[in-house]
């Protein structure tokens, strides 16, 4: 089992997380007006660096909060990247 730092609990299990996609895609401006491949392209087609990559997660089991973490994709080791949520 795989440990996720969680900003604001720490250390948890991967099965407590889920993935959110990776950080920094910007959501078309107008996404009426694509057609179907322009849409496909923003759907599917993510960058698959050899290396970090940034990437949100939500912490469902726990905080229940969004943050980003930075995963390297050959050695799957996780970076926190985002500071921790401050509590109201």
């Amino acid at each position: 089992m795989q440990l996720i730092p969680c900003p604001n609990c720490g250390p948890r299990e991967e099965t407590e997380f889920h993935y959110g996609a990776a950080a920094g895609i910007a959501y078309p401006e107008q996404p009426g007006d694509l057609d179907d491949i322009e849409w496909g392209h923003y759907l599917f087609f993510r960058p698959n660096p050899k290396g970090a990559l940034a990437e949100r997660w939500c912490h469902t089991a726990g905080c229940r909060q969004w943050f980003t973490l930075e995963r390297d994709t050959v050695t799957y080791a996780f970076r926190p990247t985002s500071p921790k949520v401050a509590e109201s």
